[in-house]
């Protein structure tokens, strides 16, 4: 911990930058739509995850209304979010939800404020 404090007291603005880009998709399928939207999210999920900018790409179906999802997309920046745009799987999987929307998709961007870790073996905080 005295080390951890160390480094914050030494580099305190630099302590938390990350030029990470985290994106939350909100989207709301027509509830018959929902086991084929699933499938199509699947799909472009997988493929994503093989983008050298894809972080992550968690896709959430909330418990209390099946018809509604949040992809919750990380990225090692703002172009990588922006080349995953670019991609074939991308724009198939775009075209191919796109009659499956009860109202239009929307995107929420964020940028990553705590960039920590815990570490498995120690249980200790990691910056």
């Amino acid at each position: 911990m005295v080390k951890s404090h160390l480094a914050l007291e030494l580099l305190p603005g630099l302590a938390y930058l990350s030029a990470m880009q985290i994106v939350h998709v909100h989207v709301h399928v027509k509830p018959e739509s929902a086991e084929a939207f699933k499938t199509a999210t699947r799909l472009n999920a997988r493929l994503s995850l093989l983008e050298r900018g894809v972080m992550r790409f968690d896709v959430l179906q909330q418990a209390d209304d099946p018809a509604r999802f949040v992809l919750v997309e990380v990225y090692r920046d703002a172009n990588a979010s922006a080349r995953h745009k670019e991609t074939p799987h991308y724009a198939a999987w775009r075209d191919a939800v796109a009659p499956m929307m009860a109202e239009p998709r929307f995107g929420v961007k964020f940028n990553q404020i705590v960039p920590l870790r815990l570490s498995a073996e120690s249980r200790r905080i990691h910056f």
